[in-house]
């Protein structure tokens, strides 16, 4: 679970490395958000020649979360880190790098990002 300005690890390669989650498109006034869920976010570090910029406004989906989520099997999933993907637009699924780095929930896969979900190394 991410709340507003938390720090996410970008989990592809689409030249952003670091954003801080800046809201959650539909949701109101709640600013929470876990696995699999759109956010708004803001580039805080890129690399230099990437094609997105430091303190360009991107949407992104969470793929990883550090706070621990429960499955319906009673099972629970967390990682070391909080990561996200970011998309290539607001209401497209499709991922803007080509490839995902580390592991990704499966709860990305049932939210309906199927391209993201083929484009990782481990799904847990």
């Amino acid at each position: 679970m991410l709340q507003l300005r938390s720090i996410l690890v970008v989990a592809d390669n689409s030249g952003a490395k670091k954003v801080s989650m800046i809201g959650v498109p539909g949701r109101g006034n709640k600013m929470l958000a876990t696995v699999g869920e759109v956010i708004t976010a803001n580039v805080k570090e890129a690399i230099p020649y990437g094609q997105i910029k430091k303190g360009e406004v991107v949407y992104a989906v969470i793929v990883r979360t550090h706070k621990e989520r429960r499955r319906k099997d009673g099972s629970y999933i967390r990682f070391d880190d909080n990561a996200c993907v970011i998309l290539a637009e607001k209401e497209s699924k499709e991922p803007k790098g080509s490839r995902i780095f580390g592991p990704i929930a499966k709860e990305v896969k049932d939210a309906g990002f199927s391209k993201i979900a083929s484009f990782a190394e481990e799904m847990y």
